[in-house]
């Protein structure tokens, strides 16, 4: 064993590159090789050792018999010409066959040489039959020696006959040995051979080895049916070797031609069965489906060349044989006038002189039928031939199915079916199938389209439907694993930085990373890049967390391998592969191996709907799972079930956008060119000219689109309500406070004014009023706690109308709190601290401050009447409590607080006003006298065109002024570029040589300063 194991390491090893063994092994790895050859080389000489004593009594007793063998040639070879001396005799006395000695062979040798010993009559036979009959110098023989040297002719040519049979059959000449074996059969008629025993047979009786010799041959028949019958089943074989295989079977079993035909498709439907149960391994499908199609084809083909005969009067193709059967049966059986007088044994009579000897029946025989062999009608031919193909139908299309079991591949299909094309295409251009089919079957076989079209696209729809199951499922495990991983994360030891980006994400839009700005970003236009080519700042503007860009990476990519599968079985795009195919190469095409495509990309499309649908689904189970535990909760916003809700929004609305093989794959080629950027565009170019035809795959698209828009409003739905909740629930405690501490702990600072009023005296008066300018800080907490969860989920990127639902929900629950409140105060409980009027002043500036900052501008046009009621209500009951005539003074002056103050707080609450809001119109009773801390804007088109500037009031004006004479006048022609106002950086250098060198500014900066050169 241990030996075994060393010869099987050394064969392993190449010991013939010593440099290259050195350079791979150590120093005692060597010596261990070493060792190990030297111990093979020991084990290898004992074992030589052992052959030559074992075999060396075997070598010596071999060389003993050669000897004994050489002394017998010897001897029979003296014996041999003693006998040919004896024969030439001067007076021999004429043999006669009735008088040969009987029971061995020594009977004729005793008749030729009756001094003969009788230990050399019988075993010389073989060896003295060329002597005897060798031709000799003296005269013809007599008719009595004539009739004799025929009938050792006759046995000599029936000892040859074996061994050529057995030639023509090493050398596939079955129908050579089918008349040689005939040609026996007769011998044994004319010798009498085929009696019932030796004692009914003279010749059997004299000659005993001749019974061995019929037994011999009565073999021959099953061996030639058996390999001619083989052939048939054979495709790779010439229509020639076909018709002589199944004029030996004829000539053997004497049948018919009609049989003839009935036993080749049997034997060709044997074969499909037999080709469809071979092993499968993977690759080799292709090659047995092509193997199936190429029999079938040539199973037509040789039939119409074997069978077919052509109606009188028509000229026979010679691209088209038939009749190839009836010409060899013809042929063989002499009844071809050419062909009469030649026989089996035509050529051998010029090479032996014996064959002169025998007879003239044996020297032209010829296999006969029995009955003539008349060509098969056209109706039978076609109506067996269409029997034939129907009884192979069901067998080809089990047989492919369970083939194609092992492709696992799309690719792997479109293969086959390029492959089968292919074949058929050379098939039909170069034998004319087309007219084979309408001889043979009155109508075109289509292999394709009858037998295989169906079963690969079965097949297909299989492999599509496992696929996108599988990505539906992997999908799902995904989302459960990021859900947990969210829920687990909890505690602050976490390392996954990702994870604190989905607790927070103004993280993740503050924070930077290499991959903000593409590496191409400096020179390639945004127009230009590709689709897929996104960078971190448009995911930031986007707010794409990087557990959501990962989830989608990871779909987009199994759908980009799905989808790159099963292109291949659709055509190409490339126009240069479609150009290659001419109008003549495509009408001479066996079928159209893309008229499934629309199929195709109907399949494709519905399973990657439904494998989104599926997505979507286990999303709404989970938000509706998470609604449920968090519904009432007070502490909803601190659970980690907020962070899995965004997650699922964020998630929903960022696939469309962050998987582009998903449009793909439901747009099919439209989807490819189409660019993210441009389709806004196009849509408005859409509505502004011609209505286009909206095609079934768009509408379909954008169902899917608002499949996850609707999922992603559910779960940004899920998350608002619970911020709405607390956030409703703190403002709702803090303003139904009765106690004076309260009131004072939330109150701000009032703005005092003075007022000219005209006394009933007709003189005018002077006072001063105190008016609020600022919400209370319930009503700013409120706001800014609204803003500041909008801002750690990403507001830029949620949807409108998740905002104008929250703002909604925020109104309506601030409005049902002041109504508690304005409802407690009509109930005048006792020990409450009383509503003053100050207060309700107060409460009456809160009231309209929230209804103008939550009130979307959508929403005032859409009208929310029901709301206004409820507000106007609550402000009646306020106002109530306010002196009428102060309220008619207060009622101006408090509008332009509240005016002022939206438009001070427009940027601070800009998520909560809305981009519509953030620029309100002025009055236009604008007083310039007034000041104001309004940001203004630069009055010219500067690098930043939007950057406000910091100035005070006094160089606000001047600046307006100088802005207005500049836009007046008229630049000179000589003006330089670096005083040109409309030159980039000219407005920051007219601002700095104004500006005071003791005042800081922030043009002085470095930065800045440094972007005006």
């Amino acid at each position: 064993m241990a030996a075994t194991a060393t010869s099987a390491a050394l064969k392993r090893l190449d010991l013939r590159d010593p440099a290259a063994l050195f350079e791979t092994h150590g120093a005692e790895e060597i010596r261990g090789l070493e060792r190990q050859v030297r111990a093979e080389i020991e084990h290898k000489k004992e074992e030589l050792r052992q052959m030559v004593g074992e075999r060396y009594r075997d070598l010596i007793e071999a060389a003993d018999t050669i000897g004994e063998m050489r002394r017998c040639a010897e001897g029979l070879m003296h014996d041999t010409g003693g006998t040919a001396q004896h024969s030439d005799s001067s007076n021999p006395t004429a043999p006669r066959f009735d008088a040969l000695p009987s029971g061995t062979e020594s009977g004729l040798m005793k008749a030729l040489n009756p001094k003969m010993p009788d230990n050399l009559a019988g075993p010389a036979l073989p060896w003295l039959l060329p002597v005897l009959l060798t031709p000799a110098p003296f005269p013809q023989p007599q008719p009595s020696r004539e009739k004799f040297y025929s009938m050792a002719a006759q046995i000599k040519l029936l000892l040859e006959i074996p061994e050529k049979i057995w030639s023509s059959m090493e050398a596939s000449q079955y129908l050579r040995a089918t008349q040689l074996y005939l040609l026996c059969c007769h011998l044994h008629s004319l010798l009498q051979l085929d009696s019932s025993g030796p004692r009914n047979s003279p010749v059997l009786s004299r000659f005993p080895i001749l019974v061995r010799q019929v037994a011999a041959a009565s073999h021959f028949r099953s061996t030639i049916l058996h390999e001619s019958k083989m052939l048939l089943k054979c495709q790779a074989v010439s229509d020639q070797a076909v018709a002589e295989a199944l004029c030996s079977i004829m000539l053997l079993e004497e049948s018919s031609p009609r049989q003839a035909l009935a036993d080749f498709l049997l034997a060709r439907k044997a074969a499909i069965q037999k080709l469809l149960n071979q092993p499968h391994h993977g690759a080799g499908i292709k090659a047995q489906i092509c193997s199936l199609v190429e029999l079938l084809a040539t199973t037509l083909n040789q039939a119409h060349a074997l069978f077919y005969t052509l109606p009188e009067g028509l000229l026979p193709d010679p691209s088209l044989p038939c009749g190839l059967l009836f010409s060899t049966l013809e042929t063989i059986t002499g009844q071809h006038p050419t062909e009469r007088g030649t026989g089996v044994l035509q050529e051998e009579m010029k090479l032996c002189s014996w064959f002169r000897h025998l007879p003239a029946s044996i020297v032209t025989f010829r296999p006969a039928l029995r009955t003539l062999a008349h060509p098969i009608s056209q109706g039978h031919l076609t109506d067996t031939l269409q029997k034939w193909i129907h009884m192979c139908k069901e067998d080809i299309k089990n047989g492919i199915t369970s083939l194609l079991m092992f492709v696992k591949s799309m690719k792997g299909l479109a293969g086959i079916r390029d492959a089968v094309w292919e074949l058929l295409t050379s098939e039909s251009a170069s034998h004319s199938w087309d007219v084979i089919c309408r001889r043979l079957l009155e109508k075109p076989l289509l292999l394709w389209e009858d037998l295989m079209r169906q079963l690969f696209l079965d097949r297909l729809q299989t492999l599509t439907k496992e696929g996108f199951d599988s990505i539906s499922t992997s999908s799902r495990q995904l989302l459960m694993s990021a859900l947990q991983e969210l829920e687990s994360s909890s505690s602050k030891s976490t390392s996954n930085k990702h994870i604190h980006f989905e607790h927070n994400m103004s993280l993740f839009l503050w924070s930077e990373s290499p991959s903000d700005l593409p590496p191409d970003a400096a020179w390639v236009n945004v127009a230009n890049r590709g689709q897929l080519a996104s960078s971190g700042l448009s995911m930031k503007a986007q707010a794409v967390s990087p557990c959501v860009q990962n989830f989608c990476a990871a779909l987009d990519a199994k759908l980009k391998v799905k989808l790159d599968d099963l292109l291949a079985y659709l055509p190409s795009d490339d126009p240069a592969l479609t150009k290659d195919v001419s109008p003549g190469q495509a009408k001479n095409c066996a079928f159209d191996r893309y008229a499934d495509a629309g199929t195709v990309q109907e399949m494709l499309r519905t399973h990657s709907v439904a494998c989104i649908k599926h997505i979507t689904d286990c999303v709404r189970e989970e938000l509706q799972s998470i609604e449920e535990a968090v519904q009432g909760q007070q502490d909803a916003l601190s659970r980690v079930k907020l962070h899995a809700v965004l997650f699922m929004a964020r998630l929903c609305q960022s696939l469309g956008e962050l998987c582009p093989h998903l449009k793909q794959c439901i747009l099919g080629k439209s989807g490819r060119s189409e660019k993210p950027a441009r389709d806004s565009r196009a849509l408005k170019k859409q509505g502004k000219g011609k209505t286009e035809k909206v095609l079934p795959m768009q509408t379909q698209w954008q169902e899917v689109k608002e499949l996850l828009l609707q999922q992603s409003v559910m779960g940004y739905r899920v998350w608002s309500s619970a911020v709405v909740q607390v956030l409703a629930h703190g403002f709702a405690q803090s303003l139904l406070l009765d106690d004076a501490g309260s009131v004072l702990a939330t109150a701000t600072s009032w703005d005092e004014l003075e007022i000219q009023e005209e006394a009933e005296s007709g003189s005018s008066i002077t006072s001063k009023i105190r008016l609020p300018i600022q919400p209370s800080w319930y009503v700013q907490s409120f706001l800014f706690s609204l803003c500041q969860e909008i801002n750690q989920v990403g507001g830029h990127a949620l949807p409108k109308v998740t905002l104008q639902e929250m703002l909604k929900s925020c109104l309506a629950q601030v409005v049902a709190a002041y109504e508690q409140l304005s409802g407690e105060k009509q109930m005048k409980k006792e020990g409450a601290f009383p509503m003053t009027q100050n207060r309700a002043l107060q409460l009456l500036y809160d009231l309209r401050y929230l209804n103008i900052v939550l009130t979307a501008k959508g929403e005032e046009v859409k009208g929310g009447r029901k709301q206004d009621s409820r507000i106007e209500k609550v402000a009646d009951c306020l106002e109530a409590l306010i002196d009428p005539f102060d309220l008619d003074v207060f009622t101006p002056h408090l509008n332009s607080n509240l005016s002022r103050l939206v438009q001070r707080t427009a940027v601070l609450f800009g998520l909560v006003t809305g981009t519509e809001n953030q620029f309100t119109p002025r009055s236009s009773t604008f007083n310039s006298q007034e000041p104001h801390n309004i940001l203004p804007l630069a009055s010219s088109q500067i690098r930043f065109g939007l950057l406000p500037l910091s100035m005070t009031s006094t160089r606000k004006a001047r600046s307006t002024s100088r802005s207005i004479e500049s836009k007046a006048q008229v630049v000179p022609p000589a003006l330089s570029r670096a005083d040109d106002p409309m030159h980039p950086g000219s407005s920051f250098r007219q601002l700095v040589s104004e500006e005071d060198s003791a005042t800081p500014s922030l043009f002085k900066l470095g930065w800045l300063s440094s972007m005006t050169k």
